[in-house]
């Protein structure tokens, strides 16, 4: 099931985000005793790190229950700008009363196929039964973040990248040509066992990207955002009315 939610700017955006996940945290943590979410790196969710930060939502979750991980990496030192873990740790994770060891970063100054293999081990622990190797995890993550860039890539899940359209593997290390590095992302496999996965989304400038991955033919290996379909939970796109702008119209 998919639904997008319209914001009218970047600003009710980040809040609703924001909202969405203290909420998000309250109800898994209520129901189950933990919450367990993947973050996501780019410009978009600096600032929802940064709302999750602030007085009212740092006070608003109980962070001795959450688990923190993450969809993608760069293959890049975690104190390199670049790394997604840099970014939500310099904006968020070291503002809050999370302890170090419920956070499961993805280890990029590794050689990518150690990184990679290291995360799919740390997220078995966490989420498989003993003894399966691969496929669908046996528990999904409660919430994983999302963005979309302007070629429909989705974490590192790249046009014509094997990753997209793998079936076992949960995580996998890729030399995307187009950024010239190597990254570590979860697969589908993971993503689409997820209770809800939360796409960020604005400016003008993801449009028409937008209106392709939602309104499209489904070209996963060409729009890899159309590859996250959850099987049993929910993508929800939250995007602002610029990033809006053509859907519901004829390219």
């Amino acid at each position: 099931m998919s639904k997008v939610v319209v914001h009218p700017d970047q600003e009710s955006l980040v809040a609703g985000a924001a909202d969405l996940i203290v909420e998000s945290a309250a109800r898994a943590i209520a129901e189950r005793g933990r919450f367990t979410i993947a973050l996501c790196g780019g410009e978009t969710p600096r600032p929802v790190y940064a709302r999750l930060a602030g007085p009212d939502c740092r006070e608003a979750i109980d962070w001795s229950r959450v688990l923190v991980f993450f969809g993608d990496e760069r293959c890049v030192s975690p104190r390199d700008p670049r790394s997604n873990y840099f970014l939500a740790r310099t904006v968020l994770l070291d503002k809050v009363p999370l302890p170090p060891e419920n956070i499961y970063r993805i280890h990029g100054e590794d050689v990518p196929e150690k990184g990679a293999a290291d995360y799919e081990e740390a997220l078995g622990r966490v989420f498989c039964s003993p003894g399966v190797a691969g496929g669908p995890p046996s528990e999904g993550f409660d919430l994983i973040l999302l963005g979309m860039g302007e070629n429909g890539h989705t974490a590192s899940l790249f046009p014509g990248l094997a990753a997209v359209t793998e079936k076992e593997r949960r995580v996998m290390a890729c030399y995307v040509e187009v950024a010239g590095m190597w990254r570590i992302t979860m697969t589908p496999v993971v993503i689409n066992g997820a209770r809800q996965v939360v796409f960020l989304v604005s400016g003008e400038g993801k449009a028409e990207m937008l209106q392709r991955v939602l309104e499209g033919p489904y070209e996963p290996l060409v729009l890899p955002a159309q590859a996250v379909r959850p099987v049993s939970g929910e993508a929800r796109w939250l995007v602002d009315r610029a990033a809006a702008a053509r859907l519901g119209k004829q390219s």
